[in-house]
């Protein structure tokens, strides 16, 4: 990703400063001690962080839900309940519809989903989407093609990958390419509590493919796109700069999770919910009570793990020392600006943060969707 960008003028009315840490109320996270661990002691990132809001990036947005940051350091942001895709100048906040995304039929928490840009986007221009369809979800690519007027900017999508349960709740969708070039996508069981733990069924599953839609060269189940399951609802994929994956759910009553992930691994969903210490399944790396998380997307930035939480309405960060959690987890921003979705990588310590205050849960803030552009450490 490319480095922080040029500063903008400061809206007014946004958090100044460096914002207080809060546990929050209805149950204060942990860490645990049973993650997969390295091989050897790390330097762990410090116990305690900050968080100062710099500005905000654009306003007015509605439903947005993946974020991608284009070569040229324009934002690429998914509408879920609209279907279209916007490109964010961040230096003037000026908003350009691509396009309408055909096929997408959004309905509770589906619609069009995560975004993520080729590894070659230079030279195919091509912009991967998750999208709920009317029979299942699916992850499809486009081109892109600015030289055309805005709202006719997307090339027709093409199905890289399709068959993924869908439902009104739990669709996952959140997808990234990572440091090997593969493609990989979070998925959810669709409120199907029996397919996360069914190898053969594509819900409640991490999966792993190349970039044109096929079962990755090296996945635990040969021919099988399935990297990881027992998962419920993975919203947040990100990696360390040892390229190791984790990985954010949603639980359902008592424990949300981030999760260290190791490939064939089983995460346990719904045998177990959280840390439970039994053979077979891997513990997180660190767990909340879902009122205080409900989590979504996630980044890596100066040896933490930055969390979004929606219904927690705040921003965690989870200092790391190799895959375990170095300290307790610290919230920011809470209940500051809402619903908070996506988190995204924009610097050695800058962070895009996009709110979630029109996705239809909760009180929507002012009636529209924000970018923030943080500075952490």
């Amino acid at each position: 990703m490319t480095g922080a960008l040029a500063a903008a003028v400061l809206l007014a009315g946004c958090s100044s400063g460096r914002s207080s840490p809060d546990a929050g109320s209805g149950g204060v996270p942990s860490r645990t001690a049973a993650a997969p661990s390295s091989s050897a002691r790390e330097g762990a990132a410090p116990a305690k962080g900050s968080v100062t809001v710099l500005r905000t990036v654009a306003q007015g947005l509605r439903s947005p839900w993946g974020l991608a940051e284009l070569p040229d350091d324009a934002l690429l942001v998914s509408s879920r309940d609209k279907a279209t895709l916007t490109r964010v100048d961040p230096k003037t906040g000026r908003t350009t519809e691509l396009g309408t995304v055909p096929g997408v039929a959004p309905e509770g928490e589906g619609g069009l989903l995560g975004i993520a840009l080729s590894p070659h986007f230079a030279d195919d221009r091509m912009i991967y989407a998750y999208v709920t369809s009317a029979s299942d979800n699916r992850i499809v690519r486009m081109r892109y093609d600015q030289a055309k007027p805005a709202g006719r900017q997307l090339g027709a999508p093409d199905t890289v990958f399709k068959g993924i349960p869908k439902g009104f709740i739990h669709n996952g969708g959140r997808i990234a390419f990572g440091p090997d070039g593969m493609l990989y996508a979070g998925t959810g069981e669709s409120g199907r509590r029996d397919l996360s733990q069914d190898k053969t069924s594509l819900g409640g599953k991490i999966l792993r493919l190349t970039p044109e839609g096929e079962p990755a060269p090296g996945n635990p189940i040969p021919g099988s796109p399935v990297y990881s399951w027992g998962h419920r609802n993975v919203q947040g994929l990100a990696w360390d700069d040892k390229q190791r994956l984790f990985a954010s759910e949603f639980g359902q009553d008592t424990w949300d999770e981030l999760n260290a992930i190791v490939p064939g691994g089983n995460y346990g969903w719904p045998v177990v919910e959280g840390t439970a210490r039994r053979s077979g399944y891997r513990d997180p790396v660190a767990q909340w009570h879902t009122d205080v998380a409900s989590p979504s997307g996630i980044a890596l930035v100066r040896g933490s793990v930055w969390m979004a939480g929606l219904r927690g309405e705040r921003l965690w960060r989870i200092p790391l020392d190799g895959t375990r959690a170095a300290a307790t987890p610290q919230a920011f921003l809470t209940e500051k600006y809402g619903r908070l979705r996506t988190v995204a990588r924009a610097g050695d310590d800058r962070l895009w943060l996009v709110t979630s205050a029109t996705d239809g849960r909760g009180e929507p803030r002012k009636g529209d969707d924000r970018i923030l552009e943080l500075r952490v450490s």
